[in-house]
């Protein structure tokens, strides 16, 4: 997995006005929790954008002015009701031989006959959770959806692999093409095409649908 490197410079006051301060000036107030004790320290708003603003997942190496280096991921992250700018972050250290548990976005691949005849793709993940030690995480989770046809489903046991474990049940649906009013079903699906639903919309491409 790809890292991401943050210069910071540790806190040592951590009060609502020492806090406001930061705001005012740029920074953004965080906090590394997972070691012997919660570690505060600050950074730059900017340079948690390409952490934040992307859908791709990362690890990070905070680097702190005192010299002392951190390996974390980001847990929880809160922003500014109005602004939308960051007001506090949240990281969790990981060590080398301990596993964690991270959500990896997901990527399809392949082109699915059930689609190609005039099915709905649905997603209804965009990230999955899985645990790994930090080596073994990886940058995304491929999904081939080549031979899913209209009415198949793909669970997540499908997507096992040895070097992490689904923190999902087993009778996870991760994708699955649903037949749409202008579906087409040749004799190989026969009975496996849904009967289209109120409320399906027609569709000749892959399109995604993630449950917020």
């Amino acid at each position: 997995m790809k890292s991401i490197s943050i210069n910071g410079s540790q806190r040592e006051s951590v009060g609502k006005k020492p806090t406001k301060a930061l705001r005012n000036a740029g920074q953004v107030p965080c906090v590394i929790y997972g070691g012997d004790k919660p570690l505060h320290f600050s950074a730059p708003e900017l340079a948690f954008s390409k952490l934040v603003y992307t859908a791709s997942a990362h690890t990070v190496v905070i680097a702190l002015d005192n010299g002392e280096e951190y390996n974390a991921i980001m847990q929880d992250i809160q922003f500014h009701p109005v602004t939308d700018r960051i007001t506090h972050i949240d990281f969790y250290q990981i060590f080398d031989n301990k596993s964690i548990s991270m959500e990896i976005p997901t990527q399809i691949v392949g082109s699915s006959k059930g689609v190609m005849n005039g099915g709905n793709l649905r997603r209804p993940f965009r990230k999955l959770k899985v645990k790994a030690i930090p080596s073994k995480l990886p940058d995304f989770i491929e999904i081939d959806i080549t031979e899913l046809k209209i009415g198949s489903k793909l669970y997540i046991t499908e997507l096992e692999n040895e070097d992490y474990t689904f923190l999902h049940p087993e009778n996870t649906v991760v994708c699955q093409v649903r037949r749409s009013r202008l579906a087409i079903v040749d004799d190989e699906e026969g009975e496996e095409g849904e009967a289209g639903e109120a409320g399906d919309v027609p569709a000749t491409s892959q399109t995604d649908e993630a449950a917020e």
